[in-house]
């Protein structure tokens, strides 16, 4: 019974006739190799065909605004951000205390995430989760 239902299978998967990349090479049909491929009767238009790029050729993007309307927007911009600068240079904000307060952040996420990785794996060795470590080591979830 099962040689029989392979057989129906296989008969689903019968390549037609016509197609060209199951008839029989030069060779078996006594042609000298040196005939090209052309030459074997298989017309197929995907391979007679031109290339076609995937790569879509926009036509010209046109702005809907001008370019004196987004230069001035530009400039609004720039002195809105200007006005912020002033306002927290008077605040007593200097630009290197904020590069190192990013640097610290950078660190301190840096840390927690090998902290966070090592739970991980803790839990795993000890077949809880990470929840009921935090709870082992007096950890708060939101931090």
């Amino acid at each position: 019974m099962e040689a029989s239902a392979e057989l129906d299978m296989n008969a689903d998967v019968t390549p037609p006739v016509d197609d060209c990349r199951f008839k029989r090479t030069p060779q078996q049909r006594g042609v000298s190799s040196r005939r090209r491929l052309s030459d074997s009767g298989c017309r197929s238009t995907r391979l007679n065909s031109g290339f076609k790029s995937p790569v879509q050729k926009s036509s010209t993007v046109k702005s809907a605004v001008h370019p004196e309307e987004e230069a001035k927007e530009l400039r609004q911009t720039l002195d809105r951000l200007d006005s912020e600068i002033a306002v927290l240079d008077k605040d007593g904000c200097v630009e290197e205390e904020l590069d190192k307060h990013i640097d610290l952040l950078h660190e301190y996420n840096d840390i927690k995430d090998i902290a966070q990785t090592l739970l991980g794996r803790l839990a795993g060795l000890r077949g809880v989760t990470t929840r009921d470590l935090y709870n082992d080591f007096d950890l708060e979830l939101d931090d």
